[in-house]
């Protein structure tokens, strides 16, 4: 009975992780398209939401990655999947409140091998699984999309460099609808399924399944609605920093990030890598800029990549802890006093995010970034921010 509960609280843990997830992931998909003004705020996050539950039914490569590529899941317990789900939830909360667009795929990841190492010892990671299929790609990631990426907004530029800013423009905008949307089907294919492989995790550790059985259907619907649930709150303070902090972004831009980010998150899903959607999407972004000769914040990307390194470390350090590292206490009985932190700690967070709220009516009210130099002509005068400065 007691083993019962313990499940039941897991899987809502685990769920509650892929409602962070889909808040704290929204500015991939949204950023760009309502920093041009190609939709509205709300209507944004409602697309994205609808698009990333469908997406999370398309493909479950990613979630078997999760479930046995990284780490040893007979010896795996309720305890470490739970405590690894805590030091996740609290990573994506601080970084939230920041508006720092960090990894949740890496933040769980960090999350649960730090539960397992204290459990498990280190024979229980697979080592070279974690560099092959989760440090290589999110290094790879935001350069191949950087440079894909500028080779886009440069392909733009010459397919319609006769045509008039207005009606470039206009065109952008319409297709930036299609690759924001592309965009977030692609990001239910790779971030859903994150949430999938865990409760298959939980559920061997239980015994419910065999540790060759695939991902229960219920499991795949519960993790698509959750992550829909977050999308469609929106993650203002990241959707902020992404759309109108890092470079001013036109139409022309969003529409090349947008489908360079899209490609690279199919891709990698394709091939069962689960990717940070945000490292691809913020490579996408700064990539756009630097082709479109706009002005980039170089200190804000910096403290970005500052939060990708330190995110599987920091990540994993409160999970061990919970597993017994460092005089914590340790199995069942870290259940509940764990949980209990996250929860303060989570509903303190949401008190201090209050001071400065930020929401769909001021998500672009910061001044515009400097142009380096202007576009070739017919399409000399970037169009600065939608909303920008307001």
């Amino acid at each position: 009975m007691a083993e019962d509960l313990i499940l039941i609280a897991v899987v809502m843990t685990a769920l509650a992780f892929d409602f962070t997830n889909g808040f704290h992931d929204t500015g991939n998909a949204t950023a760009s398209s309502i920093a041009t003004g190609a939709l509205k705020p709300k209507i944004a996050v409602g697309l994205a939401a609808v698009l990333n539950v469908v997406g999370a039914f398309l493909s479950l490569e990613v979630a078997k990655t999760i479930a046995s590529g990284i780490v040893d899941a007979g010896a795996i317990t309720l305890t470490v999947v739970f405590a690894g789900l805590v030091g996740a939830i609290a990573w994506n909360i601080i970084t939230w409140l920041m508006g720092l667009p960090s990894s949740s795929s890496h933040a769980l990841i960090g999350g649960v091998v730090g539960a397992t190492l204290a459990a498990a010892g280190a024979d229980a990671v697979n080592g070279s699984a974690l560099v092959q299929k989760v440090v290589v790609p999110s290094v790879l990631a935001p350069i191949i999309a950087g440079s894909v990426a500028i080779m886009a907004v440069h392909l733009a530029r010459r397919l319609h460099a006769k045509g008039s800013t207005a009606e470039n423009d206009r065109g952008f905008r319409r297709g930036q609808i299609a690759s924001a949307s592309l965009i977030s089907l692609a990001h239910g294919t790779n971030d859903a399924q994150k949430t999938m492989g865990i409760i298959t995790l939980a559920l061997v550790a239980h015994g419910t399944i065999g540790e060759d059985a695939g991902v229960p259907p219920w499991v795949v619907v519960a993790a698509a609605v959750a992550i829909g649930a977050g999308t469609y709150c929106g993650g203002w303070r990241i959707i902020r920093t992404m759309g109108s902090r890092l470079t001013d972004i036109t139409p022309h831009q969003g529409f090349s990030s947008d489908s360079s980010a899209a490609a690279v998150i199919l891709t990698s899903s394709h091939f069962g890598f689960p990717l940070s959607t945000t490292h691809v999407a913020t490579g996408a972004i700064l990539g756009a800029g630097v082709g479109a000769r706009q002005r980039v914040r170089w200190s804000v990307a910096g403290r970005m990549v500052v939060a990708w390194v330190i995110t599987l470390p920091a990540a994993a350090v409160r999970p061990a802890a919970m597993c017994g590292w460092g005089g914590g206490v340790g199995g069942n009985a870290a259940i509940v006093p764990g949980g209990t932190r996250a929860v303060l700690r989570g509903g303190g967070a949401w008190l201090l995010s209050r001071r400065n709220p930020v929401n769909a009516g001021n998500v672009n009210d910061v001044p515009p970034v400097a142009v380096v130099a202007p576009e070739p002509a017919g399409m000399a005068e970037p169009r600065p921010v939608a909303g920008a400065g307001a």
